[in-house]
C-alpha cells in the first residue's frame, strides 16, 4: 500500500527556515505528481506547493512563492519542501500527498501522509 511519511517539522523563529522531507514507498513514484498542503489550527486544509512527476513544473500558493521551494529525487522516492523566511502565519501541519498525474496538479490528491507540526515563533 502506498505511505508517505513526513518529517523535518519543528519550532523555529519567524525568519529561520526548515526542510521537510517526504519518504514514499508502495508506488511508482515516477508516476505520481506531488504536493504538500497544510493546516492551521481552526483553518481548512490549504495547498502550499506541487510538483509534477518528473520534477519540471512546479506550483505554489501565492503566500510561499518566493520563500517556499519544492523539489523531488525520484530514485529516492523523496519529495521536499524547503521553506526559508517562515513567518508566524507559516504555523500549520504539513502535510504530503501524491496523486497519478500525467500534468502537475494542485488538487485532487488522493494518498496522504499523517503530517509533521510546524510552529513559528513570533
Amino acid at each position: 500500500q502506498v505511505q508517505l511519511v513526513e518529517s523535518g517539522g519543528g519550532l523555529v523563529q519567524a525568519g529561520g527556515s526548515l526542510r521537510l522531507s517526504c519518504a514514499a514507498s508502495g508506488l511508482t513514484f515516477g508516476t505520481y505528481a506531488m504536493g504538500w498542503f497544510r493546516q492551521a489550527p481552526g483553518k481548512e486544509r490549504e495547498f502550499v506547493a506541487a510538483i509534477s512527476r518528473s520534477g519540471g513544473s512546479t506550483a505554489y500558493a501565492d503566500s510561499v512563492k518566493g520563500r517556499f521551494t519544492i523539489s523531488r529525487h525520484n530514485a529516492q522516492k523523496m519529495v521536499y519542501l524547503q521553506m526559508n523566511s517562515l513567518k508566524p502565519e507559516d504555523t500549520a501541519v504539513y502535510y504530503c500527498a501524491a496523486k497519478i498525474a500525467l500534468v502537475l496538479v494542485t488538487s485532487g490528491y488522493n494518498y496522504w501522509g499523517q503530517g509533521t507540526q510546524v510552529t513559528i515563533s513570533s
